[in-house]
Parts: C-alpha cells; sequence; structure tokens
C-alpha cells in the first residue's frame, strides 16, 4: 500500500500578527515547511509527498521544491478557506487506494518513531491519530465559559498532535456524508471520521511533547531551542566516513578545541589546514592574512568545504585595569577577526555550499564580572552568525556556533588556573561535537556543548 505524506500549509500566520504565513518563517536556517517536507522526503517508509497550499503562494512553493531537489514531492495543490477542503483536495488528488498521512507543515520536529508507529498501525487499523498525555487537568465548563461543569478523568484524555492517518477509501466516505450534511462544520479528519463512521475504530499513536505546532511567537523561540536540542542527541557520534577528502580550514588550530579539529580532520582523511598567530603568523584581525590563508588553501585543494573560527583573546581582569593595547587585541580578534574571516569565507562556501562554523562561550548569555570585553564580543558572535546565517540561505551557506561549557583549553587554565577535571568538558569532546555540526544541514543554530548530567 502507498503512503503518501499530505502536508497542510494553508495557514494565513494571522495569529501571530505577520504578514507571511508561519509556514515560510525561518527557524534553524530553513522555512518552517522545508523542515517539515525534509522529514517525510527522508523517511524511507514515505513513498510520495503532496503539498497542499494557499494558492497565493503557489509559486513560492513550487520553486522551494525544486531549489530543495526534493524528488517525493509529487503534488503541491491549491487548499481552500476550512482546513477541510486543503484534505479534500488530497483526497481528490488520489487515483487509488493508498495511506494519506495527514500533518500541519508548522510541525517541523515531527520524527521518524512516530511515522514508523503509524505506517504499523495502517497495517492494521484504517484510521490513526496521533497524540501525547494531557499534563494539566482539563476542566469543563458551560456556554458561558464562567462555571465548571464537569472535570474529566485526566488519565483518560489526549492532547491531538498530527499526523492524522487514513486508508483513503475510509477518509474519503467520511467527508462524502459530512458534505451531504447540511450541518456539518468544520473538524480535524479524525473528527470527521469519528462522526461520520462511529463504527470504525481511530488507532492512537504515542506523539512527542516536541512535535508542537508553531501558533504564536513565543512558539518560535521554542521551536528553535527544540531544534538545538535535536542536533544535540542525532546519532551516537559523528560519521567520520563522511569527512574523506573535504576540505577544512581551521582560524586557531594550534592549540586547544582548533587543534582537537585539526587533529580529527585528518585522522579521518580530510585536507584539513591550520592557521594562527603562533604557527603561520596569520592574525585574522588583519583582513588581508585571512584572505592569503584562504587564497593558498583554495589554490592546492580547488574547494573549501568548511572554514572554522576559534580563535579568541581571554583575559580576565577589570575593565579599568586593562591597557589600550590589550583592549583593541580582544576587541580586533574576537569581533573584528570573526568578521574577517565570514566576509573572506563566503566566496569559497558559496561555491561549495559548505559551512562556516564559529564559538562563543556559555558567558554569552550573561556578562560577568572581570571579562567583560569577552562575554560581550562571544554574545556578538551569536547575533552575527543568525543573522548571517539568513543573509547566506539563499546561496545554502550554512553557519553555525559552538557554545562549549566549560572547556580544559590552555587559554582558560591561564586565566582561571587548574581546576577540577570532571567539572571541564575536554577539548576533544567540543571538537567531536563541532564534527558533527560541520557534517549536519542545520544553520542559524547555537549549539550547547556540556558535561552529561550538566
Amino acid at each position: 500500500m502507498k503512503n503518501i505524506g499530505v502536508i497542510l500549509a494553508g495557514g494565513s500566520g494571522s495569529r501571530l500578527g505577520e504578514s507571511i504565513p508561519k509556514q515560510f518563517f525561518k527557524i534553524a536556517g530553513k522555512a518552517v515547511i522545508e523542515h517539515t517536507v525534509d522529514v517525510f522526503e527522508s523517511d524511507a517508509g514515505i513513498d510520495e509527498i503532496f503539498i497542499v497550499i494557499n494558492p497565493h503562494h503557489m509559486m513560492a512553493m513550487e520553486e522551494m521544491a525544486l531549489a530543495n531537489g526534493w524528488k517525493k514531492v509529487k503534488k503541491i495543490l491549491g487548499g481552500g478557506k476550512e482546513r477541510y477542503n486543503s484534505t479534500i483536495a488530497a483526497i481528490n488528488a488520489c487515483d487509488e487506494e493508498c495511506n494519506l498521512i495527514i500533518h500541519d507543515a508548522v510541525r517541523p520536529l515531527l520524527n521518524g518513531r512516530i511515522l514508523a508507529d503509524i505506517i504499523r498501525a495502517l497495517e492494521k487499523y484504517n484510521a490513526v491519530d496521533v497524540a501525547v498525555p494531557a499534563t494539566d487537568t482539563i476542566i469543563k465548563v458551560d456556554a458561558a465559559g464562567e462555571f465548571i461543569t464537569d472535570i474529566p478523568t485526566r488519565g483518560l484524555l489526549r492532547r491531538g498532535q498530527t499526523p492524522q492517518c487514513f486508508r483513503l477509501s475510509t477518509i474519503k466516505k467520511a467527508y462524502e456524508l459530512a458534505l451531504a450534511d447540511p450541518n456539518f462544520t468544520g473538524q480535524d479528519d479524525c473528527g470527521v471520521v469519528k462522526k461520520y463512521l462511529p463504527d470504525e475504530k481511530i488507532y492512537v499513536v504515542r506523539g512527542e511533547e516536541s512535535n508542537i505546532k508553531l501558533t504564536y511567537k513565543e512558539d518560535i523561540f521554542l521551536l528553535d531551542k527544540l531544534f538545538q536540542l535535536k542536533t544535540m542527541t542525532l546519532g551516537e557520534g559523528a560519521d567520520y566516513a563522511r569527512l574523506k577528502d573535504k576540505v577544512i580550514v581551521v582560524f586557531g588550530g594550534n592549540s586547544g578545541i582548533g587543534e582537537s579539529i585539526v587533529k580529527i580532520g585528518r585522522k579521518h582523511c580530510a585536507q584539513t589546514f591550520s592557521f594562527s598567530r603562533g604557527e603561520t603568523g596569520t592574525d585574522i584581525a588583519d583582513r588581508a592574512a585571512v584572505q592569503k590563508a584562504l587564497a593558498e588553501v583554495y589554490e592546492k585543494t580547488g574547494r573549501i568545504d568548511y572554514i572554522v573560527n576559534t580563535a579568541a583573546v581571554l583575559a580576565k581582569e577589570p575593565l579599568v585595569g586593562m591597557d589600550t593595547e590589550l583592549i583593541n587585541r580582544i576587541i580586533r580578534t574576537n569581533f573584528d577577526g570573526m568578521v574577517n574571516v565570514a566576509i573572506e569565507s563566503h566566496g569559497y562556501l558559496k561555491q561549495s555550499k559548505g559551512q562556516l562554523l564559529l564559538f562563543t562561550s556559555s558567558s554569552y548569555s550573561l556578562g560577568r564580572a572581570f571579562y567583560s570585553l569577552y562575554s560581550s564580543t562571544k554574545a556578538a558572535v551569536v547575533n552575527f552568525a543568525q543573522a548571517i546565517s539568513q543573509e547566506w540561505a539563499n546561496v545554502k551557506i550554512r553557519v553555525n556556533v559552538i557554545n562549549p561549557q566549560r572547556t580544559n583549553t590552555p587559554m582558560r587554565v591561564k586565566n582561571f588556573g587548574n581546576e577540577p577535571l570532571d567539572t571541564l568538558l575536554s577539548a576533544d569532546d567540543v571538537a567531536e561535537m563541532s564534527i558533527r555540526a560541520l557534517l549536519s544541514d542545520f544553520s542559524g543554530q547555537v549549539i550547547d556543548v556540556k558535561l552529561p548530567g550538566r
């Protein structure tokens, strides 16, 4: 039985108060709907994808499908005013019996486990819903909404999500009956089956709390953080085999995290080049020096896939006690140097559709006494990376930031002295997570790296 993912994308974004539909909002370097389609595109159990969208955005959706090279997207259909109009459009587009797996475009964190459970359930049942247990007490009120009339048993309650999934003949029959009912009002698809085919059992697959729907502005921030958590739990480790023949340039590669990244790259057959003030006389505060370093690599290799900047200056001193030379060196390296690396990287990464990886510090979210300049320049790294990840998304350059917890590096030892090693990450730990980020397809993310249980 063919499994068709139906992605409903007809929303207007009115509840967000924005001029563009919420499915086109950018999160983690892509439009929300791109993340959603990617889930279906990459799942082995899905055979085809139908996207149902407001006709005004049909052309934009077609261009997006071409740009992403989605092979499973077979139909882009115009939706209607109500949600059920969009479901009916998908039903009418089917030529033969199949399974329809109907999902909200604005639930981009659907995972493979849910899809696998759905497909397995559809072998036995004609209707399948996805839901999670209700954690809050649910009350029923009177028509005026002023008084409680009932408090249902919480253990029997679930919060519905999507996908909602059906054998085509089942959902088609339910809507034929619904549309013949002069009193029919729009409901979700499971509600239509429940009302008009009451003898049809609707099986419930366990959902995930992370499978949230983008509805309100607050959801944007929550989704962004959930994407970060998602990326931190991908697999058991980096797929180092994918590094073979990649070209990596590391600025600040002579010690600490940068040195570990260089070591991993070379171990796994990536052409890895290291530049630093101490090793090659390369000062990233000098844009010409950055330009020269990248040009040298390109002349040798003909491409650059990843550019990593770990170079930074930390001086743990009160601001008023710093001399002008030190102040300038911190700002020139931590901020101006980052900008230089980004500007000079653009042309090479545009060609390779590669990634720029920057580093912040756990102090970026809260300025701390004695390293005001360091923490403020590291806050700038985050804002800068998130901004250029959007600017460069159209040319497929990914930009991410690694935010390591306290890490055992020479720079830290110099400023903080000896600390218990069990309270610190190792440079190799952070380097491994950095490689995983380089091999990922997300962008615009601040990736927290922490000790287990911290």
